[in-house]
Formats: structure tokens, C-alpha cells, sequence
């Protein structure tokens, strides 16, 4: 078998000091530490500081949980969602008041009032 040179294996593992590490080489190591993998193994399984993966899990937590905060906090979502449901509603009582008055009826349109002068 032969030897890598040092290049090799930083190129291998992309953590050479000039490159950067794609979003999903992020989200893995952020999932195995939450997965339960130590972090001083996995920072030295990629090459990067503890503090550096410490950091991505941390921004990826914030964000997961940002994102589930949003949509409770969302008051114009909320209100928009309310007035779907009221206008429902609404449509529904007007159905049914259109069946109740046609069956007042019977077929006849309602006479008109005389005013009580």
C-alpha cells in the first residue's frame, strides 16, 4: 500500500486551511454530534476546532428552532388562517339560510311587506 502525502489526506477530507466545507459536509458532522458521536472525535475526524463544530451545531439548532417558532409566531399567518375559517363558517350559514328561506317560500318568492303608515 502507498503512502499519502499530507495533501492528500487534508484534500481527502477538504479541511486544508484554504478550502471551505460544503453545507452538507456541515449538516453531516452537525447530525452526528447530535447522533451522540463525541465532538473532539468528530472535529478531528474532519479537521476542524472543536469550537468551529460547537458553532454549526449551535446555528443549526438556533435555526431548526427559529424555523418552528415562525409559523407559532406568525400572527399575520394566525389571523389569515382565522378569517379562513370564520369566512367558512359564514358560507355555511348562508347555505343554509338559502335552503330555509326556499322552504319558507314554498317555491313562491316572499311577499312584500306594506309599510305601517
Amino acid at each position: 500500500m502507498g503512502c499519502m502525502m499530507m495533501t492528500d489526506l487534508m484534500d481527502a477530507a477538504g479541511t486544508d486551511r484554504g478550502s471551505r466545507m460544503s453545507r452538507q459536509r456541515k449538516r453531516d458532522a452537525v447530525l452526528r454530534l447530535l447522533r451522540g458521536e463525541d465532538l473532539e472525535t468528530v472535529s478531528r475526524a474532519l479537521g476542524v476546532t472543536a469550537a468551529a463544530l460547537s458553532g454549526w451545531r449551535d446555528a443549526f439548532l438556533a435555526t431548526g428552532e427559529a424555523s418552528l417558532a415562525t409559523q407559532l409566531a406568525n400572527g399575520e399567518g394566525l389571523e389569515c388562517e382565522r378569517l379562513k375559517a370564520r369566512l367558512g363558517e359564514m358560507l355555511l350559514e348562508r347555505e343554509l339560510l338559502e335552503v330555509k328561506v326556499a322552504a319558507l317560500e314554498g317555491g313562491r318568492p316572499l311577499a312584500r311587506r306594506r309599510s305601517r303608515r
